[in-house]
């Protein structure tokens, strides 16, 4: 009677885990599906959005450079200020797409000689280094066989966040990397403003903002990019800060050993 009992209720555990697993595949499948679909929707409507957007601020800079000696001083500000409006929105457009891409884009997997990634975001970023002669330092870099495009993005992101978010002081921004196991440690401090500690979850947040556009410029979206990346790559990504002390932003990256 106990092998009988036994057996029944071992028969209705397998069945049970049996219906539990196939409903967590079918669960996984469509958030997969359900992702898929948002990312292609938030693409499409992003692109398709950049048209006339385009065409309202090229009327209206057109509008500003004919009509600006025949408007008084409270019309030409609104128009300067339906232009900003504009440019911020086409930026934040633009950083969505970045943001899809992400999840959407083929993996080009090669040997990424970092030390390159920098010099590439280097040039990239010359307006602004130049601007605020940010002094950008790191130490030899690994190689990794990783997807170069997205890693240029990460570090870009990070460093753009660091010459931004400045103190009084020239921009000090170093990068270091030390090896864990079976990953590398990245790192990349600034001597900029800080942050609250208590904000230091959100930051990642996509469009949440810690300071007004009279402040700094930006959409909110740079630190979601390179937070997705860190994600995509097996990595994790986290920062320690404290108001005016400046910021250290740490990632870990998983060493493939082949392509």
């Amino acid at each position: 009677t106990d092998d009988i009992s036994y057996g029944i209720t071992s028969l209705r555990l397998r069945i049970e885990h049996k219906k539990a697993e196939k409903e967590l595949k079918e669960s996984l499948i469509e958030v997969e599906r359900s992702n898929v679909e948002l990312e292609q929707f938030a693409y499409i409507t992003s692109h398709d959005l950049r048209e006339p957007l385009r065409m309202i601020t090229s009327f209206l800079q057109l509008l500003e450079r004919r009509y600006a000696d025949k408007l008084d001083e409270d019309a030409n500000d609104f128009i300067g200020f339906a232009v900003d409006g504009a440019k911020r929105l086409d930026a934040m457009i633009n950083d969505i797409l970045i943001y899809s891409r992400v999840s959407n884009k083929d993996r080009n997997l090669t040997t990424v000689d970092f030390n390159e990634v920098i010099k590439e975001v280097y040039v990239n970023l010359a307006a602004s280094i130049e601007k605020t002669n940010a002094e950008i330092t790191y130490d030899s870099l690994p190689s990794i066989i990783i997807d170069k495009q997205l890693m240029t993005q990460l570090f870009q992101n990070l460093i753009s966040n660091a010459i931004k978010y400045r103190s009084e002081e020239t921009p000090k921004i170093h990068i270091s990397v030390k090896k864990e196991d079976k990953q590398y440690l990245f790192s990349i401090k600034d001597n900029g403003i800080g942050i609250d500690p208590k904000h230091l979850e959100r930051i990642f947040t996509i469009f949440q903002r810690l300071h007004s556009d009279r402040e700094y410029e930006g959409t909110g979206i740079g630190l979601a990019i390179a937070q997705k990346i860190v994600h995509q790559q097996g990595g994790e990504i986290w920062t320690e800060s404290q108001p005016g002390q400046g910021s250290t932003f740490f990632f870990t990256i998983l060493i493939k050993n082949n392509l």
